[in-house]
C-alpha cells in the first residue's frame, strides 16, 4: 500500500525538488548581482525533470570512503548547471540581467506553488479514496 502511494507522489516530488534547487540558484544570481566576474547559472529545468523521472525506478546508492563525505538525499536530483549568455556584457566581467533573474524567479515561484497545489489536491483524492463509505 505504501508503496503504491510512493509511486503516485513521486514525480510531483521530483518536480518540487527541482523547483527548490532551481529557486536557490536563481536567488543566488540574484544576490550577486553587484559582484565582479559573477557567472549567472541555470539549468533546464524540463531536460532535469525528464532525467530524474527515468532515473528514478532504481535508487542509487553513492559509496562514502570516508567518515566525512556528505549522505546524498535520493531525493534531490543532480543538476547540470549550465552559464547563461548575458545579452549586454558588462564592464565588471557580472553575467547578471536583473530583469531576467527577477522574471525567472517568479515565474519558478508561481509554478512551486501550482506544484504544491497539485500535490495538496492529490493527497486529499488519495485520503478520501481511502475512507470507507458511510
Amino acid at each position: 500500500m505504501i508503496d503504491k502511494l510512493t509511486s503516485a507522489l513521486q514525480f510531483q516530488q521530483q518536480a518540487l525538488a527541482l523547483r527548490q534547487q532551481r529557486q536557490e540558484v536563481l536567488a543566488s544570481n540574484i544576490a550577486n548581482a553587484d559582484t565582479p566576474h559573477y557567472k549567472a547559472q541555470d539549468f533546464d529545468f524540463a531536460a532535469a525533470l525528464k532525467r530524474a523521472t527515468t532515473a528514478q525506478s532504481a535508487p542509487t546508492k553513492l559509496a562514502v570512503t570516508h567518515a566525512g563525505h556528505l549522505q546524498m538525499s535520493p531525493s534531490q536530483p543532480l543538476v547540470a548547471l549550465q552559464y547563461r549568455i548575458p545579452a549586454q556584457s558588462r564592464l565588471d566581467g557580472n553575467t547578471v540581467d536583473m530583469d531576467l533573474e527577477r522574471t525567472q524567479f517568479l515565474n519558478n515561484s508561481l509554478r512551486y506553488q501550482a506544484d504544491i497545489q497539485f500535490m495538496d489536491d492529490r493527497i486529499s483524492g488519495l485520503r478520501k479514496a481511502m475512507q470507507p463509505e458511510q
